[in-house]
C-alpha cells in the first residue's frame, strides 16, 4: 500500500471510529500493530489527529482520536486523489479486459475454423 493510501485509510478509519484501538486499527488495515502506532504518532506529530484520553473508560491507555481541522482537510485532499487513481485504474483494467475478450474472441474463431487433429 502507498504511504499516500495507507495515511487516507488511516484517516478515514479514525474519523468513522475515533475510540478504535490501535490493535483494531492494524487489523481493518491488514498491518502490524507497530506500524499502525508508527502511523498514528506520524499522524499526531503533523497536526492531523489529536489523541486524548478516554475518559469514561476503565482503561486509562484508551484513547480517543479527533481528526483536526488540518486532518480533514488532509484526508479530503488525499481522497480525492485516491479516487482519481482508482478510476484510472478501472479504466486501464477495462481496456485490458477488452482486450482480452477480443482475443479470446478470435482465438475461439480460430479454432471453430480449424481442422480437428487427430485424437481429438
Amino acid at each position: 500500500m502507498r504511504p499516500e493510501d495507507l495515511r487516507f485509510q488511516v484517516l478515514r478509519h479514525l474519523e468513522q471510529k475515533p475510540d478504535m484501538t490501535q490493535h483494531e486499527l492494524a487489523a481493518a488495515l491488514g498491518i502490524s500493530l507497530g506500524w499502525g502506532n508508527y502511523c498514528i504518532q506520524a499522524l499526531i506529530e503533523r497536526g492531523l489527529v489529536k489523541a486524548a484520553n478516554f475518559r469514561n473508560s476503565r482503561n486509562k491507555r484508551t484513547y480517543l482520536y479527533k481528526l483536526t481541522p488540518r486532518g480533514l482537510s488532509e484526508k479530503a485532499a488525499l481522497a480525492l486523489r485516491f479516487l482519481r487513481r482508482k478510476e484510472q485504474e478501472h479504466r486501464v483494467l477495462l481496456q485490458e479486459i477488452e482486450a482480452l475478450r477480443a482475443e479470446i474472441g478470435a482465438t475461439n474463431s480460430y479454432d471453430k475454423h480449424k481442422k480437428p487433429e487427430r485424437g481429438e
